[in-house]
């Protein structure tokens, strides 16, 4: 069943979308080479205890996963691009690290993805990077009232594709508010003018995650973190958004965020 929000309620999220910006800015500033995964880890858990929020992760148990999860966010390095589990690795020159995090304050869930480069940027990660961020914002421009659900999935796909990308669609985004996995399911590829007709309300995660060369992904021996089947870099992108009658408004946006076009005439992502 699909619960469509309130302004009331989707402004309630935006609090928690907004606490969620913040640790994803203080981590990424924190993120430098000679880190280790765990103090980021760390640091993540004492400001969502410092806020009274609760982590969507903390004992997350679906039936992917090894055991419940005992972090309170996903930590991602290279070839690794979802679930990452937080472990004891100092972050090295180049490294392309995603952090991925949701929680929820005062029973109100947000959910939102950083990918960013820890200390020399390599141009191919730059551009996979750059790839996740615009196929993210023109699926946001897509969550228009009256458009379906398949507009947004097919600008991601889209996107991916002019950059000389592919779309897995084991993972995707999803519907959230009083809990981390709601729905619809938001596929990373799809057609235009299918799906549900979007309404005002629909408080959703999109989240485009690519690989440089591969759609494949394999699972680690730790049980939960995905990585590319063929050990290719890879990037995450996601924000919460609602859509309202006056268009998408994204509950996570950062304030150190660049702003990111959502045309592709300029593919290959380096200007």
């Amino acid at each position: 069943m699909i619960e469509l929000k309130s302004p009331a309620e989707i402004a309630r999220m935006h609090v928690t979308g907004q606490f969620i910006a913040e640790v994803l800015d203080e981590l990424s500033a924190r993120a430098a080479v000679g880190v280790n995964l765990v103090d980021l880890e760390l640091h993540a858990r004492r400001m969502i205890e410092e806020r009274g929020a609760v982590s969507c992760y903390w004992d997350y148990s679906p039936s992917f996963g090894r055991g419940p999860f005992r972090n309170v966010i996903c930590l991602s390095v290279n070839d690794a691009v979802l679930h990452g589990l937080p472990k004891s690795y100092v972050l090295q020159d180049g490294d392309l690290l995603t952090m991925d995090i949701a929680v929820g304050i005062d029973g109100w869930v947000a959910d939102s993805a950083v990918s960013i480069i820890v200390g020399t940027p390599r141009d191919e990660d730059q551009r996979l990077i750059r790839a996740t961020e615009v196929a993210l914002e023109a699926a946001i421009d897509a969550a228009r009232v009256g458009n379906r659900l398949g507009d947004i999935s097919a600008s991601i796909g889209e996107v991916a594709a002019d950059f000389g990308y592919t779309c897995n669609l084991e993972f995707g985004g999803h519907g959230l508010g009083r809990t981390m996995h709601e729905a619809p399911h938001v596929a990373n590829n799809g057609r235009r003018g299918h799906g549900m007709k979007l309404k005002p309300g629909l408080t959703i995660a999109i989240e485009p995650w690519l690989a440089a060369t591969t759609d494949k992904i394999i699972f680690d021996e730790d049980g939960w973190t995905l990585r590319s089947a063929d050990g290719s870099r890879t990037a995450h992108s996601e924000h919460t958004v609602a859509i309202t009658a006056d268009g998408p408004l994204v509950l996570t946006r950062r304030r150190s965020e660049k702003a990111v076009t959502s045309t592709v005439a300029n593919s290959d992502g380096l200007g």
